[in-house]
């Protein structure tokens, strides 16, 4: 299963990255493939590619403001949530996720 992030404050700055970096952990942690996207204060980075999206079985949007591109995920089963619960409780938010894949 490959998984998808994307994360974005208002601020972009701390719980950008920790959201990020929360989603990376659990989800490899679940025994998953992942890449998250930064949407922060320096701009995209770890960019997902269209290769990346045509690979994926779902994706997780943190974030408190609007993402850019969010069109691109469109066809994928996605799971909204503010950044502040990713931080907060990324595990809770990924078993919901892949519980949602699982039984849809």
């Amino acid at each position: 299963m490959f998984i998808l992030g994307v994360t974005s404050c208002p601020v972009g700055i701390a719980h950008t990255y920790m959201a990020a970096a929360n989603i990376e952990k659990t989800v490899r942690q679940k025994g998953y493939e992942v890449k998250v996207e930064t949407q922060g204060a320096t701009g995209i980075e770890n960019e997902i590619t269209s290769e990346d999206v045509a690979r994926a079985d779902a994706v997780i949007i943190a974030s408190d403001i609007r993402i850019k591109g969010i069109e691109r995920f469109d066809d994928i089963p996605t799971l909204n949530v503010g950044v502040s619960e990713v931080v907060k409780d990324a595990t809770g938010i990924v078993d919901e996720l892949l519980e949602a894949i699982n039984n849809g």
